[in-house]
């Protein structure tokens, strides 16, 4: 074979600092375009092993230090010595490395570059662009990845994933999920994000007990630009992106601006997004410190597509959609500020702060038939004779709520084998509930847009933590001890009216220890234990009374894994049992007003392996492979049904039975082909394996395994005035294969009738995005 048989090359050489001449162990030597890469050892020699003949291009990069370009044509074997000079200003990077982990940490993490983020940044949602990592299952409302959209990782729903945009919160404080669709086109103003699974690293904001997600937005970039990416597809589907920048401006100042706009039909019936966002960022850097400001908006107008489509019309109608009126949509407006500031003081102290505000307000309108008047405030009246105690009405249900706060970070790093970082953060919620009735058949004129319901949250949250790292030749040994302080108070009246009256104090220690062995340059592995703790949503308070609420929920998460990055190929294999106590489920229990609760459940826990995988088959070649396999279990569970021929409800008592959404294998693969230079083909493939829609363990309240592929081709060149012009066409689906990505269920005895209705989320089958993109 001509391959096999071609001669091979290898670079080596030593990394040092170029004022004083010291190796710099552990820097990072990548091949641009490949996944081959390798780390300096502790003399700051390197090598890189089985290079084809060829033009390559090299980066060199080390924390606090310029990243260095080498263009190397190779030919024979060389020897590449290269000499870093430190950062003359702060880099970006500083602000969020309080909650990242390293290659040197017991975390079991994955990083997403801003590159692998724009190849399939063509208007579909962020968890959408994350679907190819580990233990990721993502899920859209209107089908088509635009709109409302999830992620789980490991199973775990969205109220369990942290998430922290430069280290400030972005998870709902009341009911803990995080919502995309407020952030349309985030990931055109987003440089990289750290995937952590597991526990994780002390973060600020909601406990992570599947994963989080550390997300750093634009940073600097050196020289002026202009963007336009124009995206069209199935369903009608517009994505419109105009990104600008100064660069930096007499080596102090840069000032970064994006305008997006997302509309689309959707795949389900009346599944239409209408989405609008921006993003300002503006910049001071000087020799030791530095001052970013952001603001950045989303504003959305979705129709409403949350009811899924029942299991009966699954093969004859799958994009059916039970609204109908003309206006049932959700409407919101979020507007972020962020105010950044990173110093470093000497050598080995630096501290990092932020301030930032965030106002949200908007509503969902819903048509509603044949509604008892008196839920809505107004007493059964009389016209000509007629008593009036129901009517068809429109109303609108409102968020309304500010959420502001700061966060700190303080490093200081004595000795080289020490690095001490202490943190956290204060945040305030206040968020209004309320509802309007807006116009109904037999609604009084006098009702129109008064509140016939309001309810306040507000929610204190305080956390600190100390992150301590000590060396010992090739042992690193770290702790990482955080202590979280809530205050919840719930007041007003709930949506059918009931008196809201709650105030919960809770206090967590979330202690982590770990270490990390350095089995060479190339290789390492790692242990961690982690305790976390998570509070009750909202909802799990206004459906209970302080006497009845539930308990929070508690996690051991104990992981260990080996990493590699040599040659050709980078890859790591991670074992993890995430051991919960108390996790609050859906039983099937309602309340005494009919509302159906979570409740704790003693003992349930995730088992699992993955792996992550790149290997550069060829110089034109790669494959990149995860895979997830994991057993997920609740030991004794019961089961709540409705019972409406003698009242009440059954019970039904279960043992060792899976938790609901949980597969237990997830599979993706990414083939990419480069047949010319400027040309990549991939194939994107996605396996996973059933799941159970309840916590039953029932096949008949499921959802399939699914294995769907996705292709994509693109172009990139240049013209005259335009650094790249590029093209790339995205075929979702490409097989169109037929498949729910999520789901509900609800069983119930009628008329001696035991029956189970199953409502399924439909993606859509085989559909496109086509993008230009001119960067200037």
């Amino acid at each position: 074979m001509p391959f096999m048989a071609s001669a091979q090359f290898s670079i080596t050489g030593k990394i040092t600092d170029k004022q004083t001449g010291t190796a710099l162990a552990r820097a990072g030597i990548y091949v641009e375009n490949s996944y081959m890469s390798t780390q300096s050892d502790q003399t700051g020699s390197y090598t890189l092993k089985n290079l084809k003949e060829g033009k390559y291009v090299i980066r060199i990069s080390f924390l606090g230090y310029e990243t260095k370009v080498q263009n190397i044509n190779l030919n024979a074997n060389i020897t590449l010595n290269v000499e870093l000079s430190p950062n003359s200003m702060l880099a970006d990077e500083v602000l969020v490395r309080s909650t990242r982990a390293t290659e040197n940490s017991g975390t079991t993490y994955r990083n997403v570059s801003k590159e692998e983020l724009e190849k399939n940044n063509l208007g579909q949602d962020l968890p959408f662009l994350l679907n190819q990592t580990p233990s990721v299952v993502v899920s859209s409302d209107a089908g088509n990845g635009i709109g409302y959209t999830g992620i789980r990782i490991r199973g775990s729903d969205p109220t369990r994933v942290n998430v922290t945009v430069n280290g400030i919160p972005y998870n709902d404080s009341e009911s803990q999920g995080s919502f995309w669709v407020n952030m349309p086109d985030f990931a055109s103003s987003v440089d990289n994000i750290q995937i952590q699974r597991g526990v994780g690293t002390s973060t600020n904001g909601a406990g992570a007990f599947g994963g989080s997600l550390n997300i750093q937005t634009t940073t600097r970039r050196d020289s002026a630009y202009a963007e336009l990416n124009n995206t069209f597809g199935s369903y009608q589907t517009l994505k419109n992106t105009v990104n600008v920048g100064t660069g930096l401006i007499n080596n102090k100042l840069s000032f970064d601006g994006r305008l997006s706009r997302i509309k689309s039909d959707g795949y389900i019936d009346r599944g239409s997004s209408d989405l609008k966002s921006y993003f300002l960022s503006g910049a001071y850097y000087g020799k030791s410190s530095l001052l970013r400001a952001n603001v950045f908006s989303g504003s959305e107008k979705t129709y409403q597509a949350w009811n899924g489509v029942p299991e009966n019309l699954l093969n004859t109608n799958r994009t059916f959609n039970s609204f109908s009126y003309d206006d049932q949509t959700d409407n919101y407006v979020q507007n972020h500020y962020q105010l950044l500031y990173s110093k470093t003081i000497s050598p080995s102290f630096s501290a990092n702060a932020a301030l930032h505000y965030t106002r949200g307000k908007g509503y969902y309108e819903e048509f509603k038939e044949d509604q008892d008047l008196a839920n809505y405030g107004v007493a059964p009246y009389t016209v000509g004779g007629t008593t009036i105690s129901e009517s068809d009405l429109i109303r609108r249900r409102w968020l309304d709520n500010d959420f502001y706060g700061f966060t700190y970070s303080l490093n200081y790093v004595p000795a080289s084998a020490v690095n001490l970082t202490f943190g956290g953060a204060y945040n305030e919620y206040d968020g209004d509930h309320f509802g309007e009735v807006i116009r109904g058949q037999f609604v009084p004129v006098n009702l129109n847009l008064q509140r016939y319901y309001q309810g306040n949250g507000l929610k204190k949250d305080f956390n600190t933590y100390l992150k301590a790292d000590y060396s010992i030749g090739d042992l690193n040994l770290y702790a990482d001890l955080q202590y979280r302080s809530i205050n919840y108070k719930i007041s007003g009246t709930d949506k059918n009216r009931n008196t809201l009256a709650q105030n919960d104090q809770l206090d967590f220690f979330n202690p982590k220890i770990g270490l990390t062995y350095q089995l060479n340059t190339s290789s390492n592995v790692y242990a961690s234990l982690a305790i976390a703790n998570k509070e009750p949503n909202r909802d799990d308070y206004v459906n209970s009374t302080p006497a009845s609420r539930p308990f929070s929920e508690n996690l051991l998460d104990i992981e260990t894994g080996y990493r590699v990055r040599k040659g050709t190929f980078a890859g790591g294999l991670n074992a993890y049992a995430m051991m919960y106590n108390n996790q609050l489920v859906l039983t099937g229990k309602i309340n005494d007003v009919g509302e159906y609760i979570r409740q704790n459940v003693k003992d349930s826990y995730r088992i699992g392996i993955e792996l992550d995988s790149r290997l550069q088959l060829s110089r034109s070649l790669a494959w990149g492979l995860t895979a997830s396999l994991s057993d997920n279990k609740i030991k004794n569970f019961t089961e709540f049904v409705d019972d409406y021929d003698n009242g009440g409800q059954i019970v039904n008592n279960y043992n060792d039975v899976d938790l609901a959404f949980s597969p237990q294998f997830i599979g993706s693969s990414e083939l990419s082909f480069r047949p010319f230079k400027r040309t990549e083909l991939a194939l994107l493939s996605k396996y996973v394996s059933d799941q159970y829609l309840d916590n039953t363990s029932n096949s008949a309240r499921k959802l399939d395994a699914f294995f769907v592929n996705d292709l994509r081709l693109s172009y990139n060149t240049s013209f005259r005035g335009l650094k790249t012009i590029g093209l790339t066409l995205l075929v979702n689906n490409v097989l169109s294969e037929k498949y729910e990505s999520n789901g509900y269920t609800f069983s119930y005895l009628y008329g001696g009738a035991f029956t189970t209705e199953n409502y399924y989320f439909t993606q859509a089958p085989g559909n496109f995005l086509l993008s230009l993109s001119l960067k200037f």
